[in-house]
């Protein structure tokens, strides 16, 4: 069912809206992330349901992840002190079943966020020293009550399919194909290694 959501996207401009790297904004989308999962949290698909790109079968716990719920994707409305107030994401092309900490993690990656340094200056990131703090807080805001090791190996595990995925619809798709020769692909294989080196700082995180 398709609706409309009134508001705007930040778009295909670099560097984004400072405000889009708040604290404000990052707990919105936190709290935004839960609700979502609560509310798809007893929906059990049909049985043979097919997913644009993913062929995991449904199992007990998972939900309906959005998979893509990055800031290019979130809709805002001004808010009286000039922030953004989220209104929703778009872009559900990528809805599969999932655990929800696989979603979760997708989050964590692109808005604490835990891309590649390069790309994340041009967007407009560049307190890195405040990952960790953020990182806690956007789990925070989610509600996440699990051990943060178990949530960064998830992230890393996210990524790596998120990886191995661009690469094999690159092959038969020309928008992928367009992102792997473009250095989208290169991008994640930095951030990665980056995820490794940083780990121990992000796990100690307070």
């Amino acid at each position: 069912m398709l609706t409309f959501l009134p508001g705007a996207t930040v778009g295909a401009t670099r560097p984004w809206p400072a405000w889009l790297h708040s604290e404000s904004a990052l707990v919105q989308v936190g709290r935004w992330l839960r609700g979502y999962h609560d509310a798809v949290r007893d929906f059990v698909p049909a049985a043979g349901a097919v997913w644009r790109s993913s062929t995991r079968p449904w199992r007990p716990g998972d939900v309906i992840g959005h998979n893509d719920a990055a800031p290019y994707n979130a809709v805002w409305r001004a808010a009286p002190d000039g922030a953004g107030q989220l209104v929703g994401f778009i872009d559900w092309d990528f809805a599969a079943p999932c655990p929800p900490n696989w979603d979760l993690a997708f989050v964590a990656f692109s808005w604490v966020p835990l891309h590649a340094r390069d790309v994340v200056r041009a967007e407009g990131f560049t307190d890195f020293a405040a990952r960790p703090r953020r990182l806690r807080r956007l789990l925070h805001a989610y509600g996440w009550t699990g051990p943060l090791p178990e949530l960064l190996d998830a992230v890393t595990a996210r990524i790596s399919a998120h990886l191995d995925d661009l690469h094999t619809l690159a092959r038969t798709d020309p928008l992928f194909a367009r992102l792997v020769e473009n250095g989208t692909a290169d991008a994640l294989t930095r951030a990665l290694g980056e995820l490794a080196a940083d780990r121990e700082q992000l796990a100690e995180a307070r």
